[in-house]
């Protein structure tokens, strides 16, 4: 989105990443909003995004452990990704181990104070009964009615700018500073959702990595046996 062209540029992007990373990958965690919107009619998912599938599919079957978090936009997945992926659905926080370093992964929206009109909207539409009467609008209806409501919100004219950064006003700073009184040896929070690449220190133990985006940074994060590092994908 907005643009099936666009969309379609950076997915072929995305499946270029995928594919320079197969052969070393072992797990990987897409942190939320891989789509601007998705829903899991019973016999029906949403067209397009083949070649995103189709790679996914492909790591997926080299063995690489595929985690998937439930974002803001793409907030109805059912079990269609996690049984053809043979992957992990996360509707919350996820605590990874890797290396001896623990990881504290989440989508990002939702947390710390504030934002009480969000939260609302969020649970309305995570309500189970609001999500079965959704499931029985007609796809060729229910489908572009979503698309429609998501460009009226006004996401679009800001995607292509980077969200001001609040310092230790964040939500997700006061979230991460209060599960560390609870659990210091966390030593990364990693989050999608602000659209901001950056990191930035908690203590001198732990950091905050906000992932950036795939409109404007094609960014991601490397975990390995040298450290945790926010890198972005050089693409052709």
């Amino acid at each position: 989105m907005p643009t099936r062209e666009k969309s379609l540029k950076r997915e072929k992007i995305f499946v270029q990443w995928l594919e320079s990373i197969k052969m070393e990958a072992e797990v990987l965690y897409l942190v939320g909003d891989i789509f601007d919107f998705w829903f899991e009619y019973k016999h029906a998912v949403p067209r397009g995004y083949i070649r995103l599938l189709g790679k996914l599919a492909e790591l997926a079957d080299l063995g690489v452990k595929i985690h998937i978090f439930i974002g803001n936009h793409d907030l109805w997945y059912n079990d269609y990704l996690s049984t053809e992926l043979n992957g992990t659905l996360h509707t919350g926080h996820y605590m990874a181990n890797h290396f001896g370093k623990k990881l504290y992964i989440h989508h990002g929206d939702g947390l710390g104070p504030g934002d009480y009109g969000y939260k609302f909207i969020k649970f309305v539409f995570t309500f189970p009964l609001f999500k079965w009467l959704y499931g029985w609008i007609h796809p060729n209806i229910g489908v572009p009615l979503a698309e429609f409501a998501s460009q009226l919100s006004g996401n679009y004219s800001k995607k292509d700018k980077e969200p001001p950064f609040y310092g230790e006003k964040e939500a997700l700073y006061i979230h991460s500073r209060e599960i560390l009184q609870q659990q210091p040896d966390i030593v990364a929070f990693i989050y999608g959702h602000r659209h901001i690449l950056k990191q930035y220190s908690l203590t001198e133990t732990a950091t905050c990595f906000y992932l950036g985006d795939w409109i404007n940074f094609f960014s991601y994060i490397e975990i390995n046996e040298t450290g945790i590092t926010l890198k972005q994908f050089s693409y052709n």
